[in-house]
């Protein structure tokens, strides 16, 4: 009896975070526009990868006091260094936002032909279900990666490069 109520705030707590898609391990789309880049039109949608920075601990041998070499170049007491180590920045931390369809874009009828168009490029194995499962999402992070989003939502730039979304053309 007390494990119900305590998995019930469990799944509360864990459902008002909004951070992942159960059993996707992708983010949701960022809907609101407190969330968007700056300079975001209202009413456009945005998913955001964030690659972590990449740290390394450096290790300096610092010379304390100098050798005592004889003029023969015999030694009489070696160096003494102390060893400090400190982190270093290798590669900053990115955040990359780009324009996704909205989710109500992303209709049954939708999913089905992402699935169709990347079964085509032999990206996608599975069944036309018209579900943005975990083998989809996979299938579209192929299908970005070259592009440089490594990211299972579909932005917006390949959803019109595989045909599926209507291209602005200029005036």
């Amino acid at each position: 009896m007390i494990l119900r109520p305590l998995s019930l705030l469990a799944v509360m707590a864990l459902a008002s975070c909004g951070a992942t898609v159960p059993g996707a391990g992708e983010p949701n789309l960022i809907q609101t526009l407190a969330e968007a880049p700056p300079g975001a039109a209202p009413g456009t949608c945005w998913g955001k990868v964030v690659t972590p920075a990449v740290i390394e601990t450096v290790t300096d041998q610092i010379l304390v006091q100098p050798p005592d070499i004889l003029a023969d170049g015999t030694v009489r007491a070696p160096g003494v260094y102390k060893t400090e180590m400190r982190q270093q920045i290798v590669t900053e931390r990115q955040v990359t936002w780009f324009e996704t369809p909205c989710p109500a874009d992303l209709t049954p009828d939708f999913v089905s032909s992402l699935q169709r168009a990347l079964k085509a490029r032999t990206l996608y194995r599975g069944a036309i279900t018209g579900d943005m499962d975990a083998r989809t999402r996979a299938a579209v992070r192929k299908y970005q990666q070259p592009e440089g989003l490594d990211s299972g939502i579909l932005s917006l730039a390949a959803a019109r490069r595989l045909g599926l979304v209507a291209v602005d053309l200029p005036e």
